[in-house]
């Protein structure tokens, strides 16, 4: 028995291309719009880096109840790298999901000096931030896909409402990117 490899029509001599086959159609689809879609939300960081002249952008996806990894950045210098960072903030909880669930922006000017909670501030050290302006990612104005972050690590930085304002903007244009490339 020979292990030639035939196609729907039994010919081995005629190669399937991607308009022939409907599974491969499919799949180059997908692979396009995954393309373009990476591309969108690089795009987006990227933009964002320049905008806000800070030391890094990452977009942070939640895979499980609260965890989640760090699945796009922009940087201003490779030291300040935390891609493919899993896990998260052990203050992380549902308590502060269901307030990024309702729109909740945070803005941390100084971790150093602002209120927070130490475990929060030990997390933020532990990747170098100074300063922290987090927006949520919201899927339908439900669920909570992951968070948008600008990060300045140098050093301490107030975030002008303007800065709020282009951070929830980029975030619901990613959004709305996810939505039209899926």
């Amino acid at each position: 028995m020979s292990n030639q490899k035939f196609n729907s029509d039994n010919n081995p001599n005629r190669v399937l291309s991607p308009s022939s086959d409907p599974q491969l159609k499919k799949f180059n689809k997908r692979l396009k719009a995954n393309g373009q879609r990476d591309f969108a939300v690089q795009e987006t960081l990227n933009c964002l880096l320049k905008k806000l002249q800070v030391n890094r952008v990452v977009l942070y996806y939640f895979y499980r109840q609260w965890e989640g990894q760090v699945t796009f950045e922009a940087l201003s210098h490779p030291k300040w790298s935390i891609y493919g960072s899993i896990g998260g903030d052990e203050c992380f909880n549902d308590e502060y999901a269901a307030l990024y669930l309702a729109g909740r922006t945070r803005a941390i000017s100084d971790i150093e000096v602002e209120p927070i909670q130490d475990c929060h501030k030990d997390f933020l050290r532990s990747i170098e931030v100074r300063a922290n302006l987090a927006v949520p990612v919201l899927l339908n104005h439900q669920q909570l896909w992951g968070l948008l972050i600008a990060h300045h690590c140098e050093s301490s930085r107030s975030w002008s409402p303007s800065d709020v304002e282009l951070l929830q903007d980029a975030a619901q244009a990613l959004v709305d990117d996810l939505a039209y490339l899926t």
